[in-house]
C-alpha cells in the first residue's frame, strides 16, 4: 500500500462506508476508490452483532479495494452512536515556577489532570478539547505558550463515550483483518469535511443525520463548543412510514427517497401512489398528502431535540449567536424540504453541506453527496495523521543525526551539540492528540485480549 493513501471507514447504522483517499499535488483530497455495503449488526450507531458487522465491513473494503486497484491495511474509524455524552468542565493547574514561560508541558498536565475526572461505571473519555485559557485571571487567551504566569486554567469540551462501545468497534475491524490507525468522533469528521474555516469561525452548528443518529457539532471563533448525538435518524421515519400506511420496510424506504417530503403543504390531496401489496392481496393506494404528514410529524420531533442541544449551547445569547446559521448534512438531509422546514423551526440561516469542500474539483457526484460527509472527513483526518507523523519522524531523524555527529566529533563539545537539537523547533500544535492516545489505548486492549 502506498503510503500517503488514507482510508476512513464509516460504519454507519444503515450502510458501511470504506473510502480511499489521498493528497493531490494541489493540497486537495482525490478519492481512489469507495466500497458500501449494508450494514447489519450496528442499531443506533452502536454495534450489536460483532459477525455481522466484520462481514459487511469486509464487503465495504473488498469493494474499496477494487475500486481503487490497491490493498488495504489501515483504517481511520469513525465513532459515534447514542452513548457519547459531552460535558463543559474547567480546570487549573499551579505552576511551580512562574519565572519560566508556559509549555507544551504545562498544557498536557492540564489536559491529563481533566483526564483524571470520575465517570460513570463503564465510561471513558474520548475527546479533551480545551476551550480558551486564562492565565492568573487574564481570560479569553487563546494560545498560552509562550506566556508567563503562575496559575494556568481552561475550559474544556469533554467529549465521553461507552468503553465497551469503543472496544466493540476495535475487535470489528481487527478481525476483518485491519489495522486500527485511528479514531474520530464522527460529527467532528463530517464538520471537517462539509464546514468552511469562516464558518467555523462566524459560528456553525452541523446536524448530520443519518439512518441511526443525528450527529450535532456547534462550532464558534474556530473552536468546537458543543457535541450531541440524538438517538433517531432516517430510519425511525421509515419505520412510522411503515406502520402508518402498513406497508414493508423496504417499500417505505422507496417511497421515502422518491415521494417523500418534510412539508405536507407542498401536496396536493388527490396526489396517489399506487404500491403493489404482499402476494395475492390487492395494491395499496397511500395519499402522498399523508405520506409528508407521518414525515413531517417525525422530522419535527428530531429537529427540535436538535435545537434544544443548540440552545443549551448558548445561541440565544448575543456572545454564543451562531452567525453562519446550521448547515445539514448526512443521508437524512436528502429528504425534500428539510431545509425550509429547519428555518421554520429555529429562524436560523440554513444550508445542505455537500463534502467538496477540500475534494478535488473533478471528483464524482456520488462522492460528494451528503451520504459520504463522515466518510470524506475520515479520510482527511487519516491523511491529517500521517502528515503528523512523517513531521515527527523528521524530527526523530534530525535529532539521530545530531547525536552521530556529537559521536563522530568526540572532541567538539557536547553544549554545542545539544544547542544544535534545541534549535530543532518541533512543528507547532504537533502534540499527540487525544484520540491517538485512546488509539493506542484500543489497540493495547485488543493485544492483549487475543
Amino acid at each position: 500500500m502506498e503510503q500517503n493513501i488514507a482510508v476512513g471507514l464509516d460504519i454507519g447504522t444503515t450502510k458501511i462506508v470504506a473510502m480511499i483517499g489521498r493528497k493531490n499535488d494541489y493540497g486537495k483530497v482525490e478519492i481512489l476508490g469507495i466500497g458500501k455495503s449494508k450494514s447489519l449488526g450496528v442499531h443506533r450507531g452502536v454495534v450489536n452483532n460483532i459477525t455481522q458487522t466484520i462481514q459487511s465491513i469486509q464487503l465495504a473494503i473488498q469493494e474499496a479495494e477494487a475500486a481503487a486497484a490497491t490493498k488495504i491495511e489501515g483504517v481511520t474509524v469513525g465513532i459515534a452512536g447514542q452513548h457519547i455524552r459531552s460535558l463543559q468542565h474547567s480546570d487549573y493547574i499551579t505552576r511551580p515556577n512562574s519565572e519560566t514561560v508556559i509549555d507544551d508541558d504545562d498544557i498536557d498536565r492540564l489536559i491529563n489532570q481533566v483526564h483524571k475526572l470520575v465517570m460513570l461505571p463503564g465510561e471513558e473519555i474520548i475527546h479533551v478539547l480545551p476551550q480558551e485559557y486564562k492565565i492568573d485571571g487574564q481570560a479569553e487567551i487563546k494560545e498560552p505558550i509562550g506566556m508567563y504566569g503562575g496559575r494556568l486554567e481552561a475550559n474544556f469540551h469533554v467529549v465521553v463515550g461507552q468503553v465497551s462501545s469503543i472496544r466493540n468497534i476495535g475487535r470489528c475491524v481487527q478481525s476483518a483483518g485491519l489495522t486500527l490507525e485511528g479514531i474520530t468522533l464522527e460529527p467532528l469528521a463530517s464538520a471537517n469535511a462539509v464546514l468552511s474555516q469562516e464558518e467555523k469561525e462566524a459560528g456553525v452548528a452541523l446536524i448530520d443525520i443519518g439512518g441511526g443518529t443525528t450527529d450535532l457539532a456547534i462550532f464558534r471563533d474556530g473552536i468546537i463548543r458543543h457535541t450531541a448525538v440524538i438517538p433517531f435518524g432516517g430510519n425511525v421515519i421509515t419505520e412510522d412510514i411503515k406502520e402508518g400506511c402498513s406497508i414493508i420496510e423496504k417499500q417505505a424506504e422507496l417511497l421515502k427517497i422518491k415521494f417523500g417530503s418534510a412539508w405536507p403543504g407542498e401536496n396536493k390531496d388527490n396526489e396517489i401512489v399506487s404500491i403493489p401489496g404482499l402476494r395475492g392481496r390487492d395494491p395499496k393506494e397511500i395519499t402522498l398528502k399523508n405520506l409528508s404528514k407521518i414525515i413531517h410529524a417525525r422530522v419535527v420531533e428530531i429537529v427540535e431535540q436538535v435545537y434544544v442541544e443548540i440552545k443549551n449551547y448558548g445561541h440565544e445569547e448575543q456572545k454564543k449567536k451562531l452567525i453562519a446559521g446550521i448547515v445539514l448534512t448526512g443521508g437524512g438531509s436528502q429528504l425534500k424540504h428539510l431545509k425550509q422546514l429547519v428555518e421554520y423551526i429555529t429562524g436560523m440561516d440554513t444550508r445542505i453541506g455537500y463534502p467538496n469542500e477540500h475534494l478535488a474539483g473533478d471528483s464524482d457526484d456520488t462522492i460528494t453527496s451528503p451520504l459520504f460527509a463522515t466518510a470524506v472527513g475520515l479520510v482527511m483526518d487519516g491523511l491529517k495523521r500521517q502528515d503528523r507523523k512523517k513531521a515527527e519522524a523528521k524530527i526523530e531523524e534530525a535529532i539521530q543525526a545530531q547525536e552521530e555527529a556529537v559521536i563522530a566529533q568526540e572532541e567538539a563539545t557536547q553544549a554545542e551539540a545539544e544547542a544544535e537539537i534545541e534549535k530543532i523547533e518541533p512543528p507547532k500544535n504537533q502534540r499527540k492528540s487525544f484520540l491517538d492516545t485512546l488509539t493506542d489505548r484500543v489497540k493495547d486492549f485488543l493485544d492483549n485480549a487475543e
